[in-house]
């Protein structure tokens, strides 16, 4: 949120400049992004002075431009500015000479010129100007037009300024162009109080207070409108005050509002609409201006409606039936739920309370009547709505935090004030409302023993006091022990004695709270939660040692992403109850699309080459498991808490811990040593493997091949058990257009969860190198094409386990002179023996084995 520093000092005089403002304002819990100076006209007109057009004679060659002289004044910084390239007058005065290509240049007149060195904006784009030859003729400066320093639209000629104009005047002067200083404030979903210029005043003020500063608060008064109210209440009306109906007071504890005729819709003042630049906010017309302004004064959102568009005369406020049509401001058409609260006339909907205004009930530059709304919606009622319509408004922000309900009379009279100011009319009829039950301040007894205990130092009694009254909270009863209080409404989160505590705290000063002298020594044992963390951190490390980036990506995700998926079925989605947009509205059930994601946005940026690795959590709901659940701990069988411990979860759902790889383009590209390599499945595939080799997980694999709609080709990898420890493949074609993606992607995903109980079950052992030397011996086999070196592999293995020590691929051939349906397999096997050399007719014994279980295990036969 933006603060203006010169609005905030409307309301509170104090001395501290815009960075010291800033700095308190973070020590109290108002955390700042930093400050920035603003000006109303872009550059301040810096550089700019009135300057006096002594001669101006024809460009000797050009047809339009002249060559002129002007006098800039005698100011120092012009004089420095110039140096050299001007001359002095006897009375000091710079002249210097300019090319001008402006048809009504003349002599005599007082024009506005950016001398050298000054930076002119043109929107984002910004130029200098320096000395410079126009057609052969030396140029000092410029002669402006409006547009080229912002003052105006018209470029038909240079600015003609009155005679009387005093030579070397600062532009900056004579446009009035004032600095503001603009404070970014984070407001912390607790603090709505303070979401607005009143508020962070108000605030300030105690800050200020507590520190023996400058302080002095000042709100606006609006006394006047009951003499305002007076006097229109004898001028003759034409129209009736708006009646008004409530019909959903849960949702509306209070709905206030008032009836002016005879409005002039026009143009807002200056000084209301440079605090609205300042801010952010682009000024509308005076009425919309106006509501705007009162917001971000009071933090009390209102809406202006055109009273001749009220059907009826009359204002219902209440919900409407599932799915009726209504269109926004914006234009676009929403279907309204049975739960959106809506203001409505006597016929039809016209607002969506506290989200937005209606397209067909707003004001425009016709209306002559109005009617001022003002309320307190329920803060649930709100966020609901404004997240089920995806919309998100400076009103709703604040009403679903809870505005201050007993403020609604405050700023529908000071909204009612300055529309009688600024845009005339009269006042029909006092303001009309519906408040059936008083919202009280809260109670809360505050004992100083127990704020020194929490504090942790001791807080004298009377700045207790002192800082509890510059809070607004007022002291009802004092004792020797504490204070009874009544806090304020608009501190909706300061409702028991720790949270007055923690106000009182942040006032005197986080800074205050001394650090202790020594740390206490404790112990510390290591869980299997530390395991877990210090085993994910070698492999992390492993897989960045390969080339691999660690991407972090968001467990909200879109529920598009999961229609028509059978892997992952949309029945099993984790629903957000109020998502933050149509695109985060389901927990992941799997890692693939944030990395997908990165990828194309990666790709967007130039990188095409992408290594990604992510350890992140997915969530399921299993409605059948929960089912069966329910019916145990309706039974008795198992409690609630024991259904949670064994890992069923709350509800049906569960959480695991995955490991995703991704990896797409080229393995070796730009290089003069290698022609570009694309990267390959397998090479996943080997980074699979190094992860399951580090954990102890690489032996007795099985291996099997598959389809699926998220693999066009995958590989399962399993324990000799049947347990999946990872899943890698081709992604499908249909998955990656959903993203845009054009060239191939390979992703793995191994179960964190199931990859941490194997390696728990891994026993280290540790034994001597070998003495006696490997031997290695080559076989060429012709297998049917179903075959697959995975088949290979595990015969090999379980045929001889105690000397072989590994068996690798080196050739696999189709084609011609092999039988059909037939390929090539060539594989080396290596035998060790660790306790003597192995000889010929060993080996060969062994060989005629591995030879007898390929042919008659997988049907092999040697080439």
């Amino acid at each position: 949120m933006n603060i203006s520093y010169k609005w905030l000092k409307d309301y509170l005089k104090f001395d501290l400049t815009p960075e010291e403002t800033s700095a308190a304002l973070t020590s109290i819990g108002l955390e700042t992004e930093g400050v920035e100076e603003i000006e109303t006209i872009k550059g301040g007109l810096k550089g700019l002075v009135v300057g006096h057009v002594l001669t101006c004679e024809p460009h000797p060659d050009s047809d339009h431009m002249h060559v002129t002289t002007v006098d800039l004044g005698g100011a120092q910084w012009v004089k420095d500015a110039y140096g050299q390239n001007c001359e002095i007058t006897a009375d000091g005065h710079v002249v210097a000479q300019i090319v001008c290509g402006a048809p009504n240049v003349a002599a005599g007149q007082k024009v506005i010129v950016a001398t050298l060195g000054t930076v002119l904006y043109d929107g984002d784009q910004t130029f200098t100007i320096k000395k410079a030859k126009l057609r052969g003729v030396p140029s000092n400066g410029m002669i402006c037009a409006e547009d080229e320093i912002g003052v105006g639209t018209d470029h038909a000629g240079i600015i003609e300024l009155p005679a009387d104009v005093k030579v070397g005047t600062l532009a900056s002067e004579y446009y009035h162009v004032e600095s503001d200083y603009v404070i970014a404030v984070d407001i912390t979903p607790n603090r709505i109080d303070a979401a607005s210029h009143y508020g962070v005043a108000r605030d300030l003020n105690a800050y200020l207070g507590a520190h023996g500063l400058k302080h002095e608060l000042t709100k606006p008064s609006v006394a006047e409108f009951d003499k305002v109210l007076a006097n229109d209440a004898s001028a003759a009306k034409h129209i009736k005050p708006v009646e008004i109906r409530v019909e959903n007071s849960e949702a509306c504890p209070r709905y206030s509002g008032i009836t002016i005729e005879g409005v002039t819709v026009k143009e807002s003042p200056e000084w209301l609409k440079s605090r609205l630049q300042a801010i952010g906010l682009r000024p509308i017309n005076n009425i919309v201006d106006i509501t705007n302004f009162i917001l971000h004064e009071t933090a009390v959102p209102m809406h202006t409606f055109d009273y001749d568009k009220i059907k009826g005369g009359q204002i219902v406020v209440r919900t409407c039936a599932e799915g009726t049509k209504f269109v926004t401001l914006d234009g676009n058409e929403h279907k309204l739920s049975e739960r959106d609260l809506m203001i409505c006339n006597s016929e039809e909907p016209m607002c969506i309370a506290g989200v937005f205004g209606g397209l067909e009930s707003g004001t425009t530059t016709e209306t002559k009547n109005v009617f001022l709304e003002c309320a307190y919606f329920h803060p649930t009622w709100v966020r609901k709505t404004a997240r089920r319509h995806q919309l998100s408004t400076d009103a709703s922000f604040r009403y679903e935090r809870g505005i201050d309900i007993n403020n609604v009379p405050y700023a529908l009279r000071r909204a009612a004030l300055l529309v009688k100011e600024l845009a005339g009319g009269t006042i029909v009829g006092n303001i009309v409302e519906e408040y059936p039950v008083e919202f009280k301040p809260f109670d809360v007894e505050l004992t100083y023993k127990r704020v020194n205990t929490l504090t942790g130092i001791d807080i004298p009694q009377e700045m207790v006091k002192k800082i509890c009254g510059l809070l607004e909270m007022q002291i009802v009863e004092e004792s020797a022990d504490g204070l009874k209080l009544k806090v304020p409404n608009y501190r909706v989160d300061v409702t028991r004695d720790c949270d007055v505590i923690e106000d009182i705290l942040r006032i005197y000063g986080y800074d205050r709270v001394e650090l202790p002298g020594n740390v206490r020594m404790c112990a510390v044992t290591k869980t299997q939660t530390d395991i877990n963390n210090h085993i994910q951190q070698i492999i992390s490390e492993q897989l960045t040692g390969a080339g691999y980036s660690e991407i972090l990506c968001n467990s909200l995700t879109s529920e598009s992403f999961y229609k028509n998926l059978q892997t992952y079925p949309a029945e099993k989605l984790v629903h957000v109850m109020n998502p933050l947009s149509g695109d985060l509205n389901v927990m992941r059930q799997t890692l693939l699309f944030g990395g997908l994601q990165s990828i194309i946005r990666n790709i967007n940026f130039k990188n095409v080459n992408c290594r990604f690795y992510e350890f992140g959590n997915t969530q399921f709901y299993n409605a059948e498991k929960q089912e069966a659940v329910n019916q145990q701990v309706a039974s008795g069988e198992k409690t609630a808490l024991q259904v949670q411990q064994e890992g069923h979860g709350i509800a049906g759902y569960s959480e695991e811990a995955h490991l995703g790889l991704w990896l797409t383009g080229n393995r070796a590209t730009g290089s003069w040593a290698r022609a570009d390599q694309k990267s390959s499945v397998f090479e996943l595939k080997a980074a699979v493997l190094n992860v399951l080799r580090r954990l102890g997980l690489a032996d007795n694999l099985r291996q099997r091949q598959f389809t699926s709609d998220i693999y066009s080709a995958g590989l399962e990898l399993t324990t000799a058990s049947g347990k999946v420890l990872a899943t890698l493949g081709i992604v499908t074609n249909k998955v990656l257009k959903m993203f845009d993606i054009e060239q191939e992607v390979y992703y793995a995903d191994m179960n964190w969860n199931v990859l941490m109980k194997e390696t728990a079950k891994v026993k280290v052992e540790q034994e001597e190198i070998s003495k006696f030397p490997p031997v290695k011996r080559d076989l060429a086999l012709l297998v049917d094409k179903s075959i697959h070196f995975a088949d290979i592999e595990r015969v090999a293995n379980e045929t001889e386990r105690k000397l072989l020590k590994s068996v690798t691929l080196f050739d696999v051939y189709e084609g011609k002179n092999l039988p059909d349906g037939k390929k090539s397999y060539a594989i080396s096997l290596i035998l060790q023996d660790v306790e003597k050399t192995l000889v010929d007719k060993q080996i060969d014994a062994i060989m005629q084995k591995f030879i007898k279980a390929f042919e008659s295990k997988l049907g092999a036969s040697l080439r």
